[in-house]
């Protein structure tokens, strides 16, 4: 079967692997000079299983155990190719496995985390205020919720009560999202998946209706032009639309969309780095929905400090057309709302007096929660609405991908059947349906953490 996939991001790059070790001629299309250089370069590569359904619960601790063997995994060892290729590589992303502790707020459960992590047999710790403060020196404990912009006088009132958190010591973060994104193409490349980069998607071809074939054009991708040079049409049977913020505008070349229940849009962030005190959140990754950020620790000092998508604060959703015009240099109003939000949870932190840190362009679906699916054009399948929250899912978003293209094209309805993937790892299955492009609005926390 020819396959072509659309994006060189994390994902699409897994896809690309996986569905070339089930025997597919693969083509990746990539507008960008190398993989991994759109959402995925910006990504904090957290890895958590705070999700508030069963199946993307499993999908994130399927995927935390393939982060865990991402070596085998990427060169095909221990049992995880059939191929006699292997793709032995000079450096690997690795996990850092140092925990995760998620601050009790309304909007996220502690009875349905534990229910789903006990179905899914992950284990965690329920702290209370005491616990918390003895296990991240330097935090303060109080109870600021709902979140209140930053130059409020509300944002400064003093907390009348303390606050707990759920823990899990599994999880943590991937060391280098980009290279991540560059081991799995690599691999796919040695494996025979052939990368078309700095080529944007002009048209997508169509024989009675299914999917034909894809028209390709080249990419200034500094100027984020498409040029009117290198014009190729590559046959498919197969198209992957795993296009990030681009993926609506890429539906749209293909017509499909017309039955998504699930709506996609692209969202503007920020992400910035503070240099902080050795003895503060120098243990696990957190989340602080409770004054509306996540904080990420890393090497020498430093920590990534990112939104949770505040209700008080705007957020910059961006037009799927002008996504190429967002302005990608950091901005002092998110700077501050970020890291004032961080230095009043650790009162110790040295904020820096100008912007440190990256921009990027999420793909929002409206429940936070992606679409891995077909769509009701034949051949024609998304991995979509993915950034902010999937990167943590990408060896496992491979997986069951190619084995949902499998099996539909193999003739299953997965829309009123939907498919069913049977871990590797554990002996938990994932119900695709979760997934679906036409399921009802997920209930989720409405932010980032799905």
């Amino acid at each position: 079967m020819k396959v072509i996939v659309i994006g060189a991001g994390v994902i699409g790059a897994s896809i690309a692997l996986q569905l070339k070790r089930l025997g597919n001629d693969v083509t990746v299309i990539e507008r960008n000079s190398g993989a991994g250089q759109g959402s995925t370069s910006a990504s904090s590569a957290v890895v958590r299983f705070n999700y508030s359904t069963f199946d993307a619960v499993m999908l994130a601790w399927e995927s935390y155990f393939l982060w865990s063997e991402f070596q085998d995994l990427i060169d095909g060892t221990n049992g995880y190719s059939k191929n006699s290729l292997k793709n032995s590589q000079d450096h690997y992303a690795h996990l850092e496995d140092c925990g995760y502790v998620m601050l009790d707020v309304p909007v996220l459960s502690n009875e349905n985390t534990m229910r789903l992590f006990d179905q899914a047999g992950i284990s965690y710790e329920i702290w209370d205020s005491t616990t918390l403060k003895t296990s991240i020196p330097g935090i303060d404990a109080g109870k600021y919720w709902p979140n209140k912009p930053v130059k409020s006088e509300e944002f400064w009132n003093e907390a009348t009560e303390e606050i707990g958190a759920i823990f899990s010591k599994h999880g943590g973060y991937v060391s280098d999202p980009l290279l991540a994104a560059q081991n799995f193409a690599a691999a796919a490349k040695r494996e025979g998946v052939n990368f078309k980069f700095r080529k944007a998607v002009v048209k997508i071809e169509k024989n009675n209706g299914r999917i034909s074939g894809v028209l390709v054009n080249d990419f200034d991708s500094q100027n984020k032009k498409v040029l009117e040079t290198g014009r190729e049409l590559i046959e498919a049977d197969v198209v992957v639309n795993v296009a990030g913020p681009w993926s609506t505008l890429i539906n749209q070349m293909a017509g499909a969309g017309g039955d998504f229940t699930i709506k996609l849009n692209p969202l503007r962030t920020e992400v910035h780095q503070i240099s902080t005190p050795k003895d503060i959140l120098s243990g696990p990754i957190m989340g602080d929905l409770d004054l509306g950020t996540y904080l990420r620790s890393g090497p020498g000092g430093i920590t990534l400090v990112g939104g949770t998508e505040p209700e008080c604060d705007q957020m910059e959703w961006i037009d799927p057309d002008k996504v190429d015009e967002v302005n990608m240099t950091r901005t002092v109003e998110v700077f501050e709302s970020q890291t004032y939000r961080f230095a009043r949870r650790f009162p110790s932190a040295q904020i820096p007096s100008t912007p440190v840190g990256v921009v990027g362009v999420y793909d929002v679906s409206s429940d936070w929660t992606p679409i891995y699916d077909k769509t009701d054009v034949p051949g024609f399948y998304v991995a979509i609405g993915t950034s902010g929250n999937q990167f943590k899912n990408a060896p496992g978003a491979g997986l069951i991908m190619a084995h949902l293209i499998t099996k539909v094209e193999q003739g299953f309805d997965h829309d009123n059947q939907p498919v069913i993937y049977k871990c590797l790892k554990s002996d938990k299955s994932i119900n695709l349906g979760t997934f679906s492009r036409k399921r009802p609005k997920n209930l989720t926390s409405g932010t980032v953490m799905g």
